[in-house]
Order: structure tokens, then sequence, then C-alpha cells
């Protein structure tokens, strides 16, 4: 099962105030470059972020929020310095990402 890692915060935050947009062009411009797979998801869906269990941090967001998801723990400790206000954390789930899942981004 493999891990992921993730960011999560307000989907107003992450969309709104913070270039999370040009974070994410940047990333996928680089791995283009160096020709290697996506390994992360922009994610507004709350319903799929339920899914994995994340309670205890769903405890502390009070707003719709949204997720960047990670295979890449470092790229996900980097956006917590660059961005700052965002949870972050771990999970594992059977659940395979795919640039096919609604409301996923990058």
């Amino acid at each position: 099962m493999p891990k992921y890692y993730f960011a999560v915060a307000s989907r107003n935050f992450l969309m709104n105030e913070e270039p999370i947009e040009e974070i994410l062009r940047e990333r996928t411009n680089h791995y283009k470059d160096i020709k290697k797979d996506i390994d992360f998801w922009f994610i507004t869906n709350p319903d799929l972020l339920q899914s994995f269990n994340l309670k205890h941090i769903r405890k502390q967001l009070t707003e719709d929020y949204a997720a960047i998801i990670s295979l890449d723990k470092k790229f996900v400790q980097w956006l917590k310095l660059r961005i700052g206000f965002v949870a972050i954390g771990e999970f594992q789930s059977n659940y395979i990402f795919s640039p096919n899942i609604k409301n996923v981004y990058f």
C-alpha cells in the first residue's frame, strides 16, 4: 500500500491567498524537463479527503478545505515551509491517484 503525504488548509487560503497554482505549475514543468511522472495532486473534493480517515485534521478545519497530496515527503515538508499555514501528515491507501480524478488539479 503506497504512503501518501499531504498539506491541507482552507480552500480559500490555498486557492486565493497563496500562489499555489504557480508553485504546482513550476513543479509540473520541472518534472516534464527531467521526464519524471507527476507524483502530486491538488484536491478540492472534501469527500475524497474524508475517505482517507483524516479525522484529526478535519477537526482543525472549519471551512471547506483543499489539499496537496504527494508521494514525495520532502515536497510536502517544503510546502509547509513555503506556504506556512498548512497542516501536514501522511496516510496509506490503496486508492490510486491519476490525472482523471474529478477535482484533482496539477
